[in-house]
């Protein structure tokens, strides 16, 4: 089974797909962003636009999860937000026509939610520690200029299924997951403090400088 986990940049998808392998034996993630970050450090930087704008990302990407649900004994766990009906088609509706078990979740939150936790994360969140509360998120930027469209997109019934976060937890949105696609995690034993750590770690190990 693949669980492909969507929403806007910021969104929560990475640090679900981490809490569902953490309480899931046996699962892998496999982030589709490793493939379009390869493609860009073998081109030019002035050659350098959206990775899912090139066929060869996507193709790569269909691919390497055909492989892994193929061969792979376990939940395979895929973190990546596509907005873009036609590469939508070509990945996750691929996997599917190829007979895989595809459980596609769009994590949807409010706008100010999103930017409120883009401004928490890595580098967003040094910017506003040190400029103040309305420091330029920097990084951020580009998931910024996306997010009214990624909103957008992802309420669409073609997204489904959608899971509203704003009042959840991480774990609480990895149950629910987990829940929807018949899956049964191990209990949740972090204390509150655990898990903000847990979660901050994960956010720094991710950090993109590409």
């Amino acid at each position: 089974m693949l669980l492909w986990i969507n929403g806007p940049f910021g969104g929560g998808k990475t640090q679900t797909a981490h809490e569902i392998e953490r309480r899931l034996p046996g699962s892998v993630i496999c982030d589709p962003e490793h493939v379009g970050f390869g493609m860009h450090r073998m081109t030019p930087p002035a050659l350098r636009g959206d990775f899912q704008d090139l066929p060869a990302w996507r193709q790569g990407v269909f691919e390497v999860l055909d492989l892994a649900l193929t061969k792979h004994d376990g939940v395979v766990v895929a973190p990546m937000t596509v907005v873009e009906t036609a590469y939508f088609q070509e990945t996750v509706g691929r996997l599917r026509e190829r007979g895989h078990d595809v459980r596609h979740f769009a994590l949807l939150a409010g706008r100010e939610t999103v930017v409120r936790r883009l401004r928490e994360r890595g580098f967003g969140h040094a910017a506003r520690l040190v400029g103040g509360k309305d420091a330029p998120l920097h990084r951020e930027s580009f998931a910024l200029s996306k997010l009214d469209l990624c909103l957008d997109r992802l309420r669409a019934e073609e997204f489904a299924e959608h899971v509203q976060t704003d009042q959840i937890t991480i774990p609480q949105v990895a149950d629910h997951i987990a829940a929807s696609a018949g899956l049964s995690l191990v209990p949740n034993t972090d204390s509150a403090l655990r898990g903000r750590l847990r979660r901050a770690w994960t956010g720094v190990r991710y950090i993109r400088s590409d």
